[in-house]
C-alpha cells in the first residue's frame, strides 16, 4: 500500500507544533549551548511557508507520487521538530530538580538533540524551497479535491439510474412519514448516512414515486458544501420557473421564491447538505413557510448535526444493504447472470460483496470492474487488492469517502487516522480512545473553561455525528451481580460501545501510510518502515516473529511514540533507554514492570489492565507527562508506589478491580486533581476519606473500599460526597471481617454522611455494619435512581424504604443474616407523617433475595406493589414460609400492568440459574430455592 498523508491531516500538526512556542534563551539555559541564529524563529517561518500549500498538496498527492514524497518528508521533519520541543518543555520544568553536581553532564548528554534540531530546520527549509518545483500552490477553493472543477460527478439529478435493489422497506418507511405529516404546515425530512449508503438513490426514488404534490412544484436542488443562501435560492428559482433567473439581491430573491411557492403543495429534495449553520438555514427556509399544509422538503446528509439542524420530522437513519441484495447489485453491475451462473466466479463475487458490508456504492464499483471478464484469476484479483489501489476514475467509492474525510477540521482529521492502529471491526469505548487521544497530542487547544476531556468527548461526538463511527445496539449483554466489583465491571461492559465500517477503516489506514504500523501485517520480506512512528499488535495475539526483529523492520524505533499491546517491548533493560519519545505504552501480558519504565520521560499514557503486576516500582513517579495511569483489573496489585504525589500531570487512574490495601498518600495535592474510579481508604490524614474532599473531580462510576477505617461521621463529613454531582454509580464497601462494631449508632451515623447526590443512578452497599439505614436510602428524591445492591449487611435487621424510588428498575438483596421481617417499611416511608400517591416499586422489573437464613415472613400489604416485575429470584432463604410465598408469587401476577401480555412463565431451581438471559416483554420468570419454584408452581392453578 502506498504511504499517503493527508495534507490538511499534517497542516493541523503543525499547528500544534507552532503552538509549542518557545525562546531562544529557554533552549540555551535547558541544554547549556547557543542555537544558531534565529534558529527558532526559523522554524516558525518554515513551517507556515510548508503549511500554506499543504491543501494543494493533499489533493495533489493522489496522483503524483513526488507529491507524496515531500509531504512524508515534511510531516517526518514535523515529528522530530516536535520531539525536540517537547523534550525542551520537559527538561525545563524538571531541571530544577537536577542536582548542581550533575548539571554539566546532563547538558553535555543534550547537546547532540539540538545539533539535531538544527539540522530538522535546514531540512524543512529545503522542503520549502522544492514547493515551486512541485507546482505546489496557497491553497484555493479550486485546487481542492472537493471544488466543482474536480467533482463534477458530484451533481445530481433527479433521474433514476437502473433498478434499486433492497431498499422496500427504506421505501415504505420514507412514503408512510410523509404520509403521517400531511397535516404539517412544512415537513423537513433529513435521510442521514455515510457516504456511498445510498441516500441519494433512495431520495430519488421517493421524488419520482411520491404523489400529492402539485407537479410543477416538485423540484431537485444539489447543494453539496457551499452553503450559499442566495446561490441556492436562485437554483430553486430556476428548477421550478425553469427560466434563468437575473435577480441579484437576496431581498429580490426570497420574494420571488415567496411569490413561486404560496399557496402550493410543494415536494423538494435538497441533495447532499453539508452545512450546520442553523442562522443560514433559518434564513433560506422563510420562503418555504408560505406553502400550503402537507408541503415537504427531503434532505440528504452525511451528518447527524445537519440533520439536528434542519429537521421538523425526526431523522431517518439509513444503513447499509442486506448481503443478498448486495449480491443483486454487484451481479447486474458486473453482467453476471444470477441463475446459471459460474459457480467459481459467484464463489468469488459474493467473498468481494462481503467485503463491501452493505455499501451499495462499493458494490457497484467493484461490480463494474469485473463487467465482462469471465476469468476467476481476475475476480480473485479484485477480492485480494485494496479498493484504494484504484484510481478515481475507476472508483466512485474513493472520491465519496474522501469527501467526508476532506470536510473534517485537521485535528479530527488527526483523530481519525489514528484510529487505523486498531483492527477492523474494533469496538471503540468513546472514553478510551479520548485518553490516548490526548496523550497522543491530537485534539484541538481548549477554550477558556474547556478541559482536555471535554474537548475530546467533543471531538468523538462530531465524528460519530458524520458517521464515521456507528454506536452498537447490543451492548446490553452481560451478567448481573456475579462479583461485588462486577457492579463496575457492568458498567464498563454497558459504556456505548462504537465500530467503524471496514471502508472507512481502510481509508483511515489508507491515510495513515507508514507511520502507523501493525506488527501482525509486517511480512518476512517487508521492506524496512523509515517513517513508523505508532506500533500496534493485535490483544491477545501471540507475535509471529521476535519483537528484535520487528525492531529491524524499523528504522527509527527510538522515534517510537506507540505501543499498544507489544508485551515484548521492555524485554531488555537497554531498550527503553532508545525509546525516548514513547507517549502511549500498553500491554496486554504482563508479570513485572521493570525499572527502566521511568527513563520514558516522554510517556501520556499507561495501561496495566488485566495484567499480572503484583508491585508497581518508584521510579513510575519520575514520569513527570504522564496523564494517564490504567491499572485496571490488576487483581494482584496490592500497593502504589510512595511517591505518587510526584505524578503532577497526572489526570487519570483507575484502579479498579486492584486489591490495594489503601491509598498511596496525597493524591488530592496532584494539580489536576486526578480523576478516580476507585479509592481504598487509609488510616491516615492524607490517604483516609478526608482525601475525597480535595477531588472534586470524580465522575461516572465511582467505588470506595475499606470503609471499616472511617473512624466518625466527621471523617465521613469531609468526604464532601453530596458536592460530587457527577458521579452517577456509587458502590461502598467495608471489608469483611467481624461484625462486632464499638458503636452501632457511629455506624449508622458514617453512612448518613456519605449521603451521595440525588441525582446517582446506580448504588451499590456491600458489608455496612449498622443495623438500620439512613433516611437517604430510598428516599424518594433519588428520581434517577435504577439499581440498588444490598450484600453482606449482616448486621441489618430492617431493610431501607426503597419502594418510592421512582424509576429503580433493579434491587438486589443479599446476605442480610439478621432480617426476619419484610414489612411496611419496605414500601413507604412514614418520616414524612404522609402516605405517598404512588404504587410502590413502580418501575421495578427484577428482585432478586439470597443468602437470608433468618428471613421468614414477606408481607405485602399494598395491593398495586410490583405492577411491572418480570422476574424474582428467590435463593437461599430456607426459613421463608410457603404460604406467604405462594400469596407473593399470585400478587406479583394478578397486579401486573400488563399481565395480560405475559405469554410465557419461566420457573427454574437454584441449579438452572443462568446469567445471560433477557427480560422480555412477554416472559415472567420465577425461580430460585425449592419453596420458590413450587410457589410459581401453584400459579398454574389460578391461570
Amino acid at each position: 500500500m502506498a504511504s499517503v498523508v493527508g495534507g490538511a491531516f499534517l497542516s493541523g500538526f503543525i499547528s500544534i507544533v507552532i503552538n509549542k512556542s518557545l525562546r531562544e534563551d529557554a533552549v540555551n539555559q535547558v541544554f547549556g549551548k547557543k542555537l544558531g541564529p534565529g534558529l527558532v524563529e526559523r522554524l516558525k517561518i518554515s513551517l507556515l511557508a510548508a503549511e500554506a500549500v499543504l491543501d494543494d498538496a493533499e489533493y495533489k498527492q493522489l496522483g503524483d507520487d513526488r507529491v507524496r514524497d515531500w509531504l512524508n518528508c515534511l510531516r517526518d521533519s514535523v515529528y522530530d521538530a516536535d520531539d525536540f520541543l517537547d523534550a525542551v518543555h520537559t527538561k525545563a520544568a524538571t531541571q530544577k530538580e537536577v542536582r548542581s553536581s550533575k548539571l554539566s553532564f546532563f547538558r553535555n548528554r543534550h547537546r547532540k538533540m539540538v545539533d539535531n534540531m538544527e539540522e530538522v530546520v535546514a531540512r524543512i527549509e529545503f522542503l520549502v524551497k522544492q514547493k515551486d518545483d512541485l507546482g505546489l500552490q496557497k491553497s484555493t477553493k479550486d485546487n481542492n479535491l472537493s471544488s466543482s472543477s474536480s467533482s463534477s460527478w458530484r451533481e445530481t439529478t433527479c433521474l433514476m439510474q437502473g433498478k434499486i435493489y433492497g431498499r422496500e422497506d427504506d421505501q415504505q418507511a420514507l412514503t408512510k412519514i410523509i404520509k403521517d405529516n400531511s397535516e404539517s404546515q412544512l415537513s423537513v425530512i433529513p435521510i442521514v448516512g455515510m457516504g456511498g449508503v445510498g441516500k441519494t438513490t433512495l431520495a430519488k426514488w421517493v421524488y419520482n414515486f411520491t404523489e400529492g404534490f402539485d407537479d410543477d412544484k416538485k423540484v431537485w436542488v444539489c447543494i453539496s458544501e457551499t452553503f450559499d443562501v442566495a446561490e441556492i435560492t436562485k437554483k430553486t428559482i430556476e428548477e421550478i420557473t425553469k427560466t434563468p433567473c437575473t435577480l441579484g439581491s437576496l431581498n429580490s430573491l426570497q420574494n420571488e421564491l415567496k411569490k413561486n411557492l404560496s399557496g402550493k403543495k410543494f415536494f423538494i429534495v435538497l441533495d447532499d447538505v453539508w452545512s450546520e449553520d442553523a442562522d443560514k438555514w433559518e434564513q433560506f427556509i422563510t420562503p418555504f413557510h408560505y406553502g400550503a399544509k402537507g408541503s415537504t422538503i427531503l434532505l440528504t446528509t452525511r451528518n447527524q448535526e445537519v440533520a439536528s439542524v434542519v429537521h421538523t420530522c425526526p431523522s431517518y437513519i439509513l444503513n447499509g444493504l442486506s448481503e443478498e441484495s448486495c449480491w443483486l447489485l454487484f451481479a447486474a453491475n458486473a453482467c453476471f447472470p444470477v441463475s446459471n451462473g459460474n459457480r467459481k466466479l459467484e464463489d468469488v463475487g459474493r467473498k468481494i460483496v462481503k467485503r463491501c458490508k452493505g455499501l451499495p456504492l462499493a458494490v457497484e464499483t467493484l461490480g463494474r470492474l469485473l463487467r465482462g471478464k469471465d476469468d476467476v484469476k481476475e475476480w480473485n484479483a479484485v477480492l485480494r487488492s485494496d479498493i484504494w489501489e484504484y484510481s478515481t476514475k475507476n472508483s466512485k467509492i474513493i472520491p465519496a469517502l474522501l469527501i467526508s474525510y476532506f470536510q473534517l477540521p485537521p485535528y479530527l482529521k488527526r483523530c481519525f487516522v489514528y484510529c487505523s492502529l486498531f483492527p477492523k471491526d474494533h469496538r471503540f469505548e468513546k472514553n478510551e480512545l479520548v485518553l490516548l487521544w490526548m496523550a497522543e497530542d491530537l485534539l484541538r487547544v481548549p477554550k477558556r473553561g474547556e478541559s482536555l476531556e471535554e474537548v475530546g468527548s467533543q471531538c468523538f461526538e462530531e465524528l460519530a455525528s458524520r458517521l464515521f463511527f456507528k454506536k452498537l445496539q447490543d451492548n446490553y449483554k452481560y451478567i448481573k451481580d456475579l462479583a461485588s466489583w462486577l457492579f463496575f465491571e457492568r458498567s464498563r461492559f454497558f459504556s456505548e460501545r462504537f465500530v467503524m465500517h471496514d471502508l472507512l477503516h481502510d481509508l483511515a489506514i489508507f491515510l495513515a501510510g507508514d507511520f502507523y504500523c501493525k506488527i501482525e501485517e509486517l511480512g518476512e520480506q517487508e521492506r524496512k518502515k523509515v517513517l513508523t512512528r505508532h506500533l500496534s499488535h493485535l490483544r491477545g495475539g501471540s507475535l509471529d516473529h521476535p519483537i528484535s526483529k520487528v525492531f529491524k523492520s524499523i528504522v527509527k524505533s527510538e522515534s517510537l511514540r506507540t505501543s499498544l499491546y507489544v508485551d515484548d517491548l521492555l524485554s531488555k533493560k537497554s531498550r527503553a533507554t532508545k525509546l525516548k519519545y514513547l507517549r502511549v505504552l500498553s500491554f496486554d501480558k504482563l508479570d513485572v514492570l521493570p525499572d527502566s519504565i521511568g527513563e520514558l520521560i516522554h510517556l501520556r499514557y499507561l495501561n496495566l489492565s488485566q495484567t499480572d503486576v503484583k508491585t508497581l516500582p518508584e521510579s513510575l513517579c519520575n514520569l513527570y507527562n504522564l496523564q494517564t495511569l490504567i491499572l485496571y483489573a490488576c487483581y494482584k496489585l496490592t500497593m502504589l508506589p510512595n511517591d505518587m504525589h510526584k505524578l503532577v500531570n497526572l489526570r487519570h487512574l483507575d484502579l479498579r478491580g486492584t486489591s490495594l490495601e489503601e491509598m498511596t498518600r496525597g493524591i488530592s495535592k496532584l494539580k489536576h486533581k486526578p480523576i478516580l474510579d476507585y479509592f481504598a481508604v487509609g488510616k491516615h490524614e492524607d490517604n483516609g476519606i478526608q482525601e475525597l474532599g480535595g477531588l472534586p473531580n470524580l465522575e461516572g462510576s465511582f467505588e470506595i473500599k475499606k470503609l471499616e477505617n472511617v473512624v466518625d461521621a466527621r471523617q465521613a463529613r469531609s468526604a464532601r460526597m453530596l458536592e460530587k454531582n457527577h458521579i452517577d454509580k456509587l458502590s461502598l464497601e467495608w471489608s469483611s471481617g467481624s461484625e462486632m462494631v464499638s458503636n452501632i449508632e457511629t455506624e449508622r451515623d458514617i453512612l448518613d454522611d456519605l449521603q451521595p447526590h440525588n441525582g446517582l443512578k446506580e448504588l451499590r452497599m456491600k458489608g455496612y455494619k449498622g443495623e438500620t439505614f439512613p433516611v437517604w436510602v430510598g428516599d424518594c428524591s433519588y428520581n434517577n435512581m435504577t439499581s440498588v445492591t444490598l450484600a453482606s449487611c449482616k448486621n441489618c435487621c430492617m431493610l431501607p424504604s426503597l419502594g418510592q424510588l421512582p424509576s429503580l428498575k433493579y434491587l438486589s438483596i443479599k446476605g442480610l443474616d439478621q432480617l426476619r421481617i419484610i414489612g411496611e417499611e419496605f414500601y413507604n416511608n412514614d418520616s414524612g407523617h404522609h402516605s405517598s400517591p404512588i404504587a410502590p416499586f413502580p418501575s421495578l422489573e427484577e428482585l432478586v433475595f439470597a443468602n437470608m437464613p433468618c428471613w421468614e415472613e414477606w408481607h405485602v400489604p399494598h395491593p398495586e406493589a410490583f405492577p411491572r416485575l418480570r422476574k424474582l429470584r428467590i435463593k437461599e432463604c430456607p426459613t421463608l414460609k410457603g404460604d406467604m410465598l405462594n400469596a407473593i408469587s399470585l400478587r406479583m401476577v394478578s397486579s401486573l400492568s400488563d399481565a395480560s401480555e405475559v405469554r410465557k412463565l419461566e420457573i427454574r431451581g437454584d441449579h438452572e440459574e443462568r446469567y445471560d438471559e433477557m427480560l422480555y416483554r412477554d416472559t415472567l420468570s420465577i425461580g430460585g430455592c425449592e419453596s420458590a419454584v413450587k410457589s410459581a408452581l401453584n400459579l398454574l392453578h389460578h391461570y
